[in-house]
């Protein structure tokens, strides 16, 4: 039998030491309480009248014709805000341009539109040139010029009521808590009422015939036809009014890449301020001298011409009303001396 190994009796106390150390007395068992806790009644108030009306639906996002989450939705509510927003906007058909000619054309454009804008960089900084799809902008073109949801005879009285099925977050009555698309009390422009009312307005208006094919548009967030005489000259230049920059004053216009992406680009028309112009007329607008300070003193010689000529017709009528008792009250006044000279001679006869 082998002999033990011997133990240092010190080393031992160290053991026992750290054991006793890294001991913890149990937690004092807890027992679960058999009362029953109290609930207080609700007061008399709220069993009587209805709470607050819950929503049913996002606030931005209320119920719509078509699913607002699909992409074709999303832009005919960009659509629409563009058309409300931009008091002036050009039309332009495009012809498969490349990335990099759509890159040139911007950055001349955008360029050229910098350097008359010195004062006031709102305009150039606003101006976007952009790809539109021509069916659903033709949409939200519709619904911006023909529907009006203040003058909606189907749209009934607003209430506020929120135990009446008439409110659209209504939670009074089951079959009404979920708003539907069909409520007539929702105007958005991707409404049910909306699209029933703009339905029967297919190629009215006169800007439809120009959405066909692809289509880019050119947006001013103000009317400026300095800017719009710019924007001609770049994209589509015509001399002498509007002359494309020479080369020696702006090389970089004269760039293959940017010819090639100008030649695919034609201009087809205007919306100015509601109304459609042809491309003479656009161009009109981007001749007016002066801008539109030009326009308002053209405006004004006017009425102040038609104001002088009116004046000057009154004014000769009642002229020529006077000239005429004058010379009568003259003529009556010589009749009456000559016969008082004639009774005399014969007086003195």
């Amino acid at each position: 039998m082998r002999n033990r190994l011997p133990i240092c009796t010190r080393c031992l106390r160290r053991l026992i030491r750290k054991a006793q150390s890294q001991w913890r007395p149990l937690p004092h068992p807890r027992y679960a309480s058999t009362a029953a806790a109290i609930t207080p009644a609700p007061p008399i108030d709220q069993t009587i009248i209805s709470g607050p009306s819950i929503t049913r639906y996002p606030p931005t996002q209320p119920p719509s014709h078509r699913r607002p989450e699909f992409r074709k939705s999303q832009l005919h509510r960009q659509y629409t805000s563009l058309l409300r927003s931009t008091p002036l906007m050009l039309v332009f058909q495009h012809n498969n341009l490349k990335a990099t000619e759509w890159m040139a054309v911007r950055r001349e454009l955008a360029a050229a539109l910098k350097k008359i804008d010195e004062n006031d960089s709102s305009i150039a900084e606003g101006t976007k040139l952009q790809i539109i799809q021509s069916s659903i902008f033709s949409a939200a073109l519709r619904v911006v010029e023909y529907w009006n949801p203040t003058h909606s005879q189907d749209r009934p009285p607003e209430t506020s009521d929120s135990s009446s099925p008439a409110t659209q977050s209504s939670v009074a009555g089951i079959e009404n808590s979920t708003p539907s698309p069909s409520d007539p009390n929702f105007t958005h422009s991707l409404s049910r009422a909306a699209y029933k009312a703009v339905a029967s307005k297919r190629n009215f208006h006169p800007l439809t015939p120009l959405l066909a094919g692809p289509v880019a548009l050119l947006t001013f967030p103000n009317v400026s036809p300095l800017h719009l005489k710019t924007a001609l000259s770049i994209l589509s230049p015509r001399a002498p009014d509007f002359a494309a920059p020479t080369r020696r004053a702006n090389p970089g216009y004269h760039d293959q890449t940017t010819q090639a992406g100008l030649q695919k680009l034609l201009l087809l028309g205007a919306r100015v301020e509601g109304m459609v112009f042809d491309t003479e007329g656009t161009r009109w607008v981007g001749g007016i001298q002066g801008g539109m300070e030009g326009l308002r003193g053209q405006l004004v010689g006017m009425l102040q011409g038609s104001g002088a000529g009116l004046t000057g017709a009154l004014e000769s009528a009642s002229k020529s009303l006077y000239y005429t008792v004058e010379g009568r009250r003259m003529m009556l006044e010589e009749e009456t001396a000559g016969g008082k000279g004639t009774g005399e001679e014969a007086n003195r006869s």
